[in-house]
């Protein structure tokens, strides 16, 4: 197991559980460089895998029909000399009962059980990762971060939907938001980056992955955000359509004869990038087909970043002013071309890129990609969710 809790280095580990998948990684409590990361995929199957990276090296475990217990249990048995303090969880859906991270006790577990029609696949996942780590750590504080938890400050008047009152009051139908954990982030490290304190700094902030979603921040709170009950509102994805009119459930039924279910998962699973370019949901495959003349693709990339900018028009509503735009995420964060389309329908707001801070990533300008003549700064910021879950695990235990 771990080392004796007087030695070792005091550390933080971070848990991200989904059904059939653990996500961990250890940080250090001083410092912010990952001591240790790994996944185990296929949990319950004869395929089970757990991979771990530590001090370079990577290290693949077979493990048929493992469970989360036994990944978790093998991951710690190759923590040695480290002295854990906490644990930290991704979680996804807190509805309207966590405005905040919390301390994980059996009444707070209730309350995300009581959650989970909001997000089924995913609360009942997390809340295994919970009482995983809790079998095995007895003595460990844990705590919740949970995404929509940053998104709770949004006003009425943006997370309302216009349908009857009775299913927000009896059902709690609203917009609630995702991604809180990476917005908020960002939003601080935007804040030092432009050396101003994050509660007098408004910024748009655009976390571009598989799954994507763009946030109103408002001296340092956010006031609104592209996703709504579920992840699968507003900016197009991976493999998600984002917005769609609400009534091509009804027609695609009538027309093909699909079931409720399978429209669903057709316009989670098998829609966005993946849809539409009839390719592949990465943005680096895409943008290489795209450059080798493939139309579907070079189209799939120009929806993509035209949708992105007419949401982050649309954010620009919440705001008095705006510090900064900013790009994150696996797309956000590597794709110039994506940034480079998106900033190109900002014309009318002023916004100018710089060709060449754009194609390092702004990593040489703190930052900043834009030119010194854009009305609106633009930069790139890195996220790092792991490090805000064990900052909020800290900031409760101590």
């Amino acid at each position: 197991m771990l080392t004796d809790p007087s030695s070792g280095t005091a550390c933080v580990i971070v848990i991200n559980c989904g059904s059939s998948s653990l996500k961990f990684a250890v940080l250090p409590v001083e410092g912010e460089n990952t001591l240790i990361k790994g996944l185990a995929e296929r949990l319950g199957g004869p395929e089970a895998v757990l991979k771990i990276e530590r001090n370079g090296e990577d290290i693949r475990i077979p493990m048929p029909g493992a469970t989360h217990r036994d990944a978790l249990q093998e991951a710690v048995g190759r923590m040695s000399g480290l002295r854990p303090l906490g644990i930290g969880h991704r979680m996804v859906h807190g509805g309207e009962e966590f405005t905040g991270s919390a301390v994980i006790c059996d009444d707070m577990m209730a309350a995300v059980e009581r959650c989970s029609s909001l997000a089924p696949l995913h609360n009942p996942a997390n809340l295994v990762g919970v009482r995983t780590a809790r079998e095995l750590f007895p003595e460990l504080p844990q705590v919740a971060v949970f995404d929509t938890a940053f998104h709770q400050s949004i006003p009425p008047k943006a997370y309302l939907y216009a349908i009857p009152r009775s299913y927000y009051e009896e059902l709690k139908v609203r917009r609630y938001g995702f991604h809180g954990t990476s917005h908020h982030y960002v939003s601080l490290e935007t804040a030092r980056l432009l050396g101003k304190p994050a509660d007098q700094t408004s910024l748009i902030t655009m976390h571009l992955g598989n799954g994507c979603s763009a946030c109103a921040i408002k001296n340092g709170r956010s006031m609104d955000s592209t996703m709504g009950l579920t992840p699968s509102e507003g900016l197009m994805m991976g493999t998600r359509s984002g917005d769609v009119d609400p009534a091509l459930h009804q027609f695609l039924q009538d027309q093909t004869g699909m079931r409720l279910s399978e429209i669903t998962t057709m316009l989670n699973s098998k829609s966005g990038l993946l849809g539409l370019s009839g390719l592949s949901n990465d943005m680096r495959t895409l943008s290489e087909a795209a450059r080798g003349g493939h139309e579907l693709a070079r189209l799939a990339i120009e929806v993509f970043c035209y949708r992105l900018a007419k949401s982050v028009y649309g954010l620009m509503a919440a705001l008095d002013s705006l510090d900064a735009l900013v790009f994150t995420g696996g797309i956000g964060e590597n794709s110039a071309e994506v940034r480079a389309l998106t900033a190109a329908h900002f014309k009318i707001a002023g916004l100018m890129l710089d060709e060449n801070k754009n194609a390092s990533h702004g990593r040489d300008d703190g930052g900043v990609i834009s030119s010194p003549e854009s009305r609106i700064p633009c930069m790139v910021v890195p996220t790092n969710e792991e490090l805000m879950i064990a900052r909020e695990t800290l900031r409760l235990i101590s």
